[in-house]
């Protein structure tokens, strides 16, 4: 008897034991694989004479459909950050997956994100509109039209993200800002602006040349533009203004204010709306 008792418990064992094994894999055969790729890259600039890393971020399509290409988002970094900023704070391989895009974070430095007239090593405009995009169209399948490439950052990046957005619409149709600095002229004594354009109480001219809403004039009806900032941050006056700005200027663009202040947090959680934004715009 004792025996028998043995003997069902260990088949009730065994049963267990398989059923356990069965949920599991079907559990694990629904969560889709993810296979991509992500390189970091040394990108010579001519313009800088020197190497400017940046992250890539491949897609699983990218791999599994030799023949296909895809559409392009550069995503910068803030002041005191670099290329590794975005890579470690948010998970961008299932997001290049989820919107089928290739993902490249550059370093900026601090740059600002245009083109110094009195640094020389500090010609970041040329780097990202350029050299750049330039060498990741070579070197990965991308679709080679403004209409199929976006860009978009933070703080710093938000400022750069739109200025190289504006100034050439035919390399980047669409654009974003996430708590842009969008009018550095606010701001004469941060972030090492007077290193790359000179003192502002002797340079106020150039300031107001290298700041993005100075640009709004120039711009015409075409891109697709999103820009947000929260409710607490400092640079939300400056980007309800360059809001107005396009809106009397008839630039169609989105613009949202969330909850929120200068943080991560916040900017991880906008990078969703603009890669859904952009995801649109790709399929138009």
């Amino acid at each position: 008897m004792n025996t028998n008792r043995i003997f069902a418990s260990f088949v009730l064992l065994l049963a267990s034991a398989f059923m356990v094994a069965c949920a599991q894999q079907n559990i694990t055969s629904s969560v889709p694989s993810i296979k991509v790729q992500t390189d970091t890259v040394k990108v010579m600039s001519k313009k800088m004479n020197r190497e400017i890393k940046a992250v890539v971020v491949l897609p699983n399509q990218h791999l599994d459909n030799p023949t296909d290409s895809f559409p392009t988002v550069y995503v910068l970094h803030g002041a005191w950050g670099s290329y590794q900023d975005w890579p470690t704070k948010k998970s961008l391989e299932p997001i290049a997956t989820k919107y089928g895009v290739v993902i490249v974070c550059p370093d900026g430095q601090d740059s600002w994100y245009f083109d110094s007239p009195i640094d020389p090593k500090m010609q970041f405009e040329t780097f990202i509109s350029k050299e750049l995009v330039e060498y990741v169209d070579s070197h990965y399948r991308t679709f080679r039209n403004p209409k199929m490439r976006a860009i978009t950052g933070l703080s710093m990046g938000g400022h750069g993200a739109l200025w190289n957005g504006f100034r050439h619409p035919d390399v980047f149709g669409n654009c974003g800002s996430m708590s842009g600095g969008v009018d550095i002229t606010k701001f004469p004594n941060k972030w090492k602006i007077d290193l790359r354009l000179g003192k502002f109480e002797t340079n106020q001219q150039v300031w107001a040349e290298h700041t993005v809403i100075s640009l709004v004039p120039t711009l015409k009806a075409g891109q697709n533009i999103i820009i947000d900032d929260g409710s607490s941050d400092f640079f939300y006056e400056v980007n309800c203004n360059l809001h107005k700005a396009l809106l009397d200027a008839k630039i169609p663009h989105d613009f949202t204010i969330r909850p929120g202040g200068h943080t991560w947090d916040y900017w991880t959680n906008a990078l969703d709306y603009h890669m859904l934004f952009f995801s649109k715009a790709f399929t138009k």
